[in-house]
């Protein structure tokens, strides 16, 4: 296994993290532990949740996936080792809090608390905000556009001094985001700066092959200022592993069961990029998924690649992707087709 820094923070996690958000739905808690004590055998110390967790989204498993982490770490007695990262929902899911704004003083205070509860813990690694509450492009949504009259969301610095409380009560250790833009990360390097603040150590984002968009406004600051990437999608849900190819839909997979969950790796070009991409891994006889991943790892701006598995089989293939060497010729045959066919899915 590999290790960097979590920003500029004393703490050394592995560069593949282990995704949790189908556990109690797709996998059930006995899946999660194989998974978990799997992953820390390999020498993953990392894993990534939600208090939105269970995906698809839904009030009948909000949170039950840090339940089942919650349960793993009490049954292992194994806390010291592992580095552990949730979210607290941004606005807009009616069954967390009522919906609205989130990263309010009360919401922030009733989130953690109940996050440490389901985990079984007494403290949080990295703690970070699920999405912004104002109206930015994330989730794939492209071309910003500013409202007039934007409705009063809970401003920078408000979110930080309320952060930094927990991390003085050592509640949570460190800050990060998730879905921000490159204005939102820097408004938060900024005030944390001037004012003394936690800083944003992180930014949890999309970054595959058939988007790179993190290279275009986000990577110079992930690199300079030690707010690397945490990519989540590596294999664009499952695209990029090369299981959808030729229209099939495999039984029980995410597209079989959720097919209109995620249509954002359903755009125009995909399919034809997909297949560019899949020749480049025959071409140098690599495994397609170990190749997607691999390719994540190795950029400069890079913390952590977020890997999600729902079968052990698969959990291995992409836990071997550290193993991979691609050379400068892979590499100038991959960015080749992003010169082609630029960010066909962002």
């Amino acid at each position: 296994m590999n290790y960097k820094k979590l920003g500029n923070t004393d703490l050394d996690v592995s560069t593949i993290c282990l995704g949790t958000m189908t556990w109690g739905e797709q996998n059930s808690q006995e899946e999660g532990f194989k998974q978990m004590d799997y992953a820390l055998e390999q020498g993953i110390n990392f894993f990534d949740t939600a208090e939105l967790y269970a995906i698809p989204q839904k009030k009948e498993t909000y949170g039950k996936t840090e339940e089942i982490i919650g349960h793993w770490l009490n049954t292992k007695k194994n806390r010291e080792k592992i580095i552990i990262a949730t979210k607290i929902s941004g606005n807009g899911v009616p069954w967390i809090r009522g919906g609205g704004f989130q990263y309010s003083e009360k919401n922030i205070t009733k989130a953690i608390e109940k996050s440490l509860g389901r985990l079984k813990t007494d403290y949080i690694d990295l703690y970070q905000l699920h999405w912004p509450e104002r109206k930015a492009n994330y989730f794939g949504k492209l071309g910003y556009q500013h409202l007039n009259k934007e409705e009063e969301w809970n401003d920078f610095e408000k979110i930080l001094i309320i952060l930094n409380k927990f991390v003085k009560q050592g509640k949570i250790r460190y800050v990060g985001l998730s879905n921000e833009t490159a204005w939102g990360l820097t408004k938060f390097l900024e005030i944390a700066k001037i004012k003394n603040l936690p800083r944003m150590v992180s930014i949890q984002n999309p970054y595959n092959l058939l988007n790179r968009t993190h290279e275009v406004g986000l990577a110079e600051i992930s690199v300079r200022e030690k707010s690397g990437l945490l990519a989540y999608s590596p294999l664009a849900s499952g695209y990029l592993s090369g299981k959808y190819m030729n229209g099939q839909i495999p039984k029980n997979s995410r597209m079989d069961l959720f097919f209109e969950y995620w249509p954002r790796y359903r755009k125009p070009n995909a399919e034809k990029v997909i297949e560019e991409y899949f020749k480049i891994s025959e071409k140098y006889n690599l495994n397609f998924a170990k190749m997607s991943i691999k390719f994540c790892e190795i950029q400069p701006f890079m913390t952590s690649v977020i890997i999600g598995a729902t079968t052990m089989e698969q959990l291995k293939i992409n836990v071997e992707s550290v193993n991979v060497n691609l050379s400068d010729e892979i590499i100038k045959d991959i960015n080749h087709i992003q010169k082609l066919y630029p960010n066909p899915c962002p």
